[in-house]
């Protein structure tokens, strides 16, 4: 690799360089984040919006006890490169490779694991108390985008530091959008910062003449002061982060390094909590992201001459949803939609464009998502609440006090649920069986396909209770010789067997149907029942399985401890049968970033290691000893 950026293997690297070279740098960076997204896939148009601002940011904040702190981390990829990771940057998002998120295993310059918005403020605060308490010295430095600053948690870290005065310096990167265009009151007031001329007019000079203003007399003191609250209100950029206790700086232009690096210079010399307000491009010198930054900010391999996808692939369980929400708003006008920031990222872009009235984005604020679809439902609508299994994590307490213990008819739509590829370990949604199972009144379901979903869909917006249906982040699969007859809370039986049973939920019904199948050609006759139901299970049928086959297997791409596999074992426990049950999942661990098929092969879930697991475990155990019989089972 030739040029500047292969002369730059740690931040104190870019001290000595010139605008010129900082400019030819930032070229540089452009080119090898874009060729290697283009490969791998990846958080394109973030990462190009945030070039020259990382530049700036790591060419003055570059002592060996200064701190970056990223938020989410889909701005990091200019990061990466200038920590010392160039060498490596081809392998990003590839299994045994770089993360695409910050991952404090990864990089000494990495001081704060992300995944998630908005955490950054308090991970800077957090830091910087830790800092004075052990007497040292350092600037500590958030970068947050306007997208995630619109959760709760971020308002909750800005009020503290503001209280306690502490040396931080947050960076507002403001690029309109976080992953579609921005929504709410605080975007608007940001919109104002960025169009009113008025705002670039220097703060010392408004406060050095609304100083001036003279106080005569009581009743002329509050005039006076009521006139200057209302002057500064009005021409004092940034009022509402002054009011929290920051010193502000900007709007600012996010590409001109110059301008960063002397705003950041003069920053360093503060003695309490400043917020930068830096203006950036999403997908800034490359033109198809530019003009579709909602496209390119998560894209898969592409052709970099076009932008257009290498793969078009086929329909997605995220496709699928989507069709079914369409068909069902059409028959069902009090259906209504939730989602915090990911419109298209869930399914709903065609359902805004067509009942623009009823959906409501959030922004990235997850708990006040549930509480509003809550009282959607109290209010006689039929809120569906769509978001990423990850994600619906930062709401548990709305689920547990707002839906579930007032029995409200809300849907969670969860998204991206068991093993999600090459985003890797912080958006894995191997969790929400665990974390929704024992809450009571709420219902899981699983579907395995996209007939499933729709028919669950259908289900579920006319039960009186809450219900979640989950499904995973990938293709969907279909068995035309599978007719699907099963009703609620049924399961379905997909193959018989003499040799034992495989109880499977969702995505994993057809993978260890194939598996099965292809021990049958082995001479091993096992069946496969598709549950469906995670909660409440189909008892019944299970039992009856269980009596009949004596010898039982589960299968789901979710965390072992707390899953569907614990749930089949509670239940023998509750009716008092000794059945030996093998669990297949994932082990108790975090599971790093790699193709989802790679992925499932690590956790034996692809069909080949099911089928090895299959054979040996179903051959293990002597039959006369467990007394395997054939039973004729009709569905319960």
């Amino acid at each position: 690799m030739a040029g500047i950026l292969a002369q730059i293997n740690s931040p104190s690297d870019l001290e000595g360089l010139n605008i010129p070279e900082l400019k030819a740098l930032c070229r540089e960076l452009r080119e090898t984040i874009i060729n290697t997204v283009a490969v791998n896939g990846g958080h394109l148009a973030p990462n190009l919006g945030t070039v020259e601002l990382t530049v700036a940011l790591h060419s003055v904040f570059n002592k060996p006890e200064d701190k970056i702190i990223w938020d989410v981390g889909h701005q990091a990829y200019a990061h990466k490169l200038l920590t010392g990771r160039r060498e490596r940057f081809f392998s990003l998002r590839t299994s045994g490779g770089l993360s695409g998120f910050p991952n404090r295993s990864e990089s000494s310059y990495d001081y704060f694991g992300v995944g998630h918005s908005s955490t950054s403020i308090s991970a800077a605060l957090g830091y910087a108390i830790a800092r004075d308490l052990e007497g040292q010295d350092g600037v500590i430095s958030a970068v947050i985008g306007d997208g995630s600053l619109t959760a709760g948690l971020a308002f909750e870290a800005l009020n503290h530091a503001g209280q306690l005065r502490k040396r931080i310096v947050v960076i507002l990167n403001d690029n309109k959008m976080s992953i579609s265009p921005n929504v709410g009151a605080l975007s608007m007031y940001l919109t104002r910062l960025r169009s009113n001329p008025n705002y670039f007019r220097l703060k010392e000079d408004i406060e050095f003449l609304l100083k001036r203003i003279p106080a005569i007399g009581t009743q002329m003191a509050k005039t006076a002061e009521r006139v200057k609250d209302a002057v500064r209100y009005m021409l004092i950029p940034g009022t509402l982060f002054e009011e929290l206790g920051f010193t502000y700086f900007g709007p600012l232009d996010g590409h001109n390094i110059a301008e960063l690096r002397s705003v950041f210079t003069h920053a360093r010399k503060a003695g309490g909590p400043v917020l930068i307000h830096v203006l950036t491009k999403k997908g800034k010198g490359y033109p198809p992201a530019e003009e579709r930054p909602c496209k390119f900010h998560g894209i898969g391999p592409f052709e970099v001459s076009s932008g257009k996808p290498l793969a078009s692939g086929g329909t997605t369980y995220t496709d699928a949803f989507s069709r079914a929400m369409l068909k069902l708003a059409e028959k069902k006008p009090d259906l209504v939609a939730v989602c915090a920031a990911m419109i298209s990222g869930t399914g709903l872009s065609e359902f805004a464009q067509r009942y623009p009235e009823r959906i409501f984005d959030v922004g990235i604020a997850e708990q006040h998502a549930v509480t509003l679809a809550a009282a959607l439902a109290a209010g006689g609508k039929r809120p569906v609440v769509t978001i990423y299994s990850t994600f619906l994590q930062r709401a548990y307490d709305q689920i547990v006090h707002d839906v579930c213990l007032q029995n409200l008819p809300v849907t969670f739509c969860l998204d991206r649920a068991g093993l999600v590829g090459e985003d890797g370990a912080t958006h894995q949604g191997l969790f929400d069986f665990a974390y929704l199972r024992h809450i009571p009144n709420i219902n899981i379901l699983a579907p395995r396909d996209a007939r499933e979903l729709d028919q669950m869909l259908n289900y579920a917006v006319d039960y009186p209770g809450p219900v979640a249906i989950r499904y995973p982040r990938a293709e969907v699969e279909a068995d035309p010789e599978i007719i699907g007859t099963a009703g609620w809370a049924e399961g379905e039986l997909l193959k018989e067997g003499a040799g034992g049973m495989v109880l499977a939920a969702g995505a994993m019904a057809l993978p260890s149907l194939r598996a099965a199948q292809a021990l049958t050609q082995q001479g091993l006759d096992i069946g496969v029942c598709d549950i469906r139901f995670v909660k409440p299970l189909p008892r019944d049928l299970i039992l009856d399985l269980a009596r009949c086959h004596r010898l039982i297997a589960t299968v789901e791409d979710h965390a072992l401890a707390g899953g569907f596999g614990s749930a089949v074992l509670e239940l023998f426990n509750e009716a008092g049968l000794n059945i030996p049950v093998k669990r297949f999942g994932v082990k108790d661990q975090f599971i790093d970033h790699g193709s989802r098929a790679e992925q499932l092969k690590l956790c034996g879930l692809d069909e080949q290691s099911l089928i090895t697991s299959f054979y040996n475990y179903f051959t293990s155990k002597n039959p006369a000893e467990i007394k395997l019989r054939a039973c004729d089972i009709s569905e319960t």
